[in-house]
């Protein structure tokens, strides 16, 4: 069983989770290179008798500035905490990022928050983690002040598998170029969508294929296409399994990207409830048909994959 962990939303954390060891950064998705981050964590832990902090910021920087950007995290906030539970953490702090934390000096985030509030004993890094106003401060910055405010900065190397650096951006391409199977091999579990089922046009019903409508703001956009997927319904381990067409239906002009997952041998009403959608396997790219008994044919051909994939 996952213990349950203390999260706050400020830096006035409680006393006996100061002098910790800190890992400052997005953590989106947990990947393996996060992993390993939290691996070494936990020796350090093991070895200084020590707690270990997480601190991560909502939204994430780069939505903020780019309000634009909603196609873009691998992790919804609580995916990502139960995640971080995993990883041997006690206490999380999600700092909401807004404009006048942004403007914070680089120096002041380092002497009034990481020395004077947080108290950390050891800061785990990554080399290209930036903070601050304007993005100022780095990892050499932090390595100047480690001794005039008593921490030490640990910067452990990137994992690198066939000579990539695993990061949370590589995933989010392999997603977006339908590479789901190293995309879930880096993440080491399947991806995983939670969202709320919608009503929607009732076109796959009229076809005899009843789907689950689902919004999938803020999480990346997957390459456009059907998958073989698992579902879960929320505080359930029942394990159902379907297809997913994740897209804009092109052959119905539809304009939003939705997803619409079917559950194979089911009965029984989806609406308005929470379900987690495990990506399994990409089986082929989105596409418009000529004819709606043209697009029935493709669907029959689809399940038989979802089915031998799943199984």
């Amino acid at each position: 069983m996952v213990k349950k962990i203390k999260t706050y939303d400020n830096f006035n954390i409680h006393k006996s989770h100061k002098n910790s060891i800190m890992l400052v950064g997005n953590f989106d998705g947990l990947h393996l290179g996060h992993q390993k981050l939290f691996k070494m964590a936990k020796l350090f832990k093991k070895k200084y008798k020590l707690k270990i902090g997480v601190l991560t910021f909502e939204p994430m920087p780069k939505m903020f500035f780019k309000k634009q950007k909603n196609d873009f995290r691998i992790a919804s906030l609580k995916q990502k905490n139960s995640l971080l539970s995993k990883q041997g953490v006690d206490f999380i702090i999600n700092k909401k990022f807004d404009l006048k934390f942004s403007k914070t000096n680089a120096h002041n985030f380092i002497s009034k928050i990481l020395s004077k509030k947080l108290k950390i004993s050891f800061l785990f890094v990554s080399n290209n983690f930036r903070f601050g106003n304007k993005r100022k401060g780095n990892v050499k910055l932090l390595k100047n002040y480690q001794k005039n405010f008593n921490y030490k900065v640990i910067e452990p190397k990137p994992l690198k598998i066939k000579k990539r650096i695993i990061s949370s951006s590589l995933i989010r391409n392999l997603l977006r170029q339908g590479k789901l199977t190293l995309a879930n091999k880096y993440l080491s579990r399947e991806w995983q969508i939670v969202s709320v089922v919608k009503k929607g046009r009732q076109i796959g019903k009229k076809m005899g294929f009843p789907t689950c409508n689902m919004n999938i703001e803020p999480y990346v956009i997957a390459k456009r296409g059907v998958y073989a997927v698992k579902i879960k319904r929320l505080n359930s381990n029942r394990i159902l399994k379907g297809i997913a067409n994740l897209g804009i239906r092109p052959t119905f002009d539809q304009k939003k990207i939705l997803l619409e997952v079917h559950i194979f041998n089911f009965s029984g009403n989806l609406y308005n409830k929470e379900l987690i959608i495990d990506f399994v396997y990409f089986i082929r790219k989105e596409k418009k048909f000529k004819s709606v008994n043209q697009l029935k044919k493709q669907i029959s051909s689809d399940l038989k994959i979802a089915k031998n994939k799943l199984n």
